[in-house]
């Protein structure tokens, strides 16, 4: 690998992150509007999200009395490991890049590292919403994470490669296999990991403060200012890179094939109008869910996984 191909890497990798960077906030401001809309309100509009991290960002954070070191990175490593996927995971460009190991299992070491961060900080103030919710973030999160490592598997079979840019660059040049038993199986499967993972309806609601119902929300209820600014950006940058990765593995055309400009370009717009669309239907299909029951949960996480284990079967079978 040249240099001129080294620095072009590095260039789409930069773009990619900042692009999903700054539309983190928008795709946030959206599912509320969406919502809103939905339920006959007018809403505080797309951008409220960035409005309210620039006023967060000029506060000094105020930490619990005996907080550790913890408290401190504890949001930094879910904002820096948000950063990470936002530059693995296949979103404007599908072309193997030699500087980025997009693997399946690295993705999901580092989406598992900031997880983990978000638990400890909740457990480090010593409250008990944040142990509360730490636990039931962490019992999700093991429930999670073999679906996902199934769901992308089985996607992954017909290619012969746990490389998530080659993944999405077979379904886009093979439209049959979009369609196919293995195909839709997988990406449903994936489709109600994501809702775990990034803590929507039904498995929790980002809007609620009720004691009995909260997860994401109890973790964070000692941050403030600045640390509540990263964890809310880290937080909402992980729901757009994993509907991002939906909507590529849905609907793979537009990524960009090469790091050329025009289809760098074409590969940023393609993104952006995938994740605003699943970011709209997301807000006004949650006005007709309800958060299911903590013990109800797993049910669905084990037929989230039944469902990736099929997908598995199904590309045995037709392979």
């Amino acid at each position: 690998m040249n240099a001129a191909e080294t620095a072009a890497t590095l260039l789409v990798l930069l773009l990619q992150v900042t692009v999903m960077t700054a539309l983190a906030p928008v795709v946030a401001g959206i599912t509320r509007q969406a919502r809103a809309r939905v339920e006959g309100r007018a809403g505080a509009g797309v951008f409220q999200p960035w409005r309210d991290l620039r006023k967060l960002v000029t506060k000094r954070p105020i930490h619990a009395a005996g907080t550790s070191w913890v408290t401190r990175v504890g949001p930094f490593m879910l904002l820096a490991s948000s950063f990470l996927i936002a530059a693995l995971i296949p979103l404007v460009s599908a072309a193997p890049l030699p500087l980025v190991p997009d693997d399946l299992f690295v993705v999901v070491s580092v989406l598992l590292l900031g997880t983990v961060a978000l638990a400890l900080l909740g457990l480090d103030a010593g409250s008990a919403f944040g142990g509360m919710g730490s636990s039931r973030h962490m019992m999700i999160a093991a429930l999670v994470e073999p679906t996902v490592l199934m769901a992308v598997y089985a996607l992954s079979i017909p290619v012969g490669s746990s490389t998530l840019s080659l993944i999405v660059a077979n379904r886009r040049d093979d439209p049959a296999s979009i369609a196919s038993p293995a195909g839709v199986l997988g990406v449903v499967a994936l489709a109600v990991v994501v809702l775990a993972e990034t803590g929507r309806l039904p498995v929790d609601n980002p809007s609620t403060h009720l004691e009995l119902t909260m997860v994401h929300e109890a973790m964070i209820l000692e941050t403030s200012a600045r640390d509540l600014a990263q964890v809310e950006l880290g937080s909402w940058l992980r729901l757009t890179v994993l509907l991002g990765l939906v909507g590529n593995l849905v609907v793979p055309w537009g990524v960009a094939t090469d790091a050329t400009p025009a289809a760098v370009a074409i590969g940023i717009v393609a993104i952006v109008v995938k994740i605003g669309i699943l970011a709209a239907v997301l807000g006004a299909a949650e006005v007709g869910l309800a958060k299911l029951r903590l013990f109800r949960v797993p049910e669905l996480l084990a037929g989230s996984f039944v469902l990736a284990f099929l997908a598995v079967a199904a590309s045995y079978l037709v392979a």
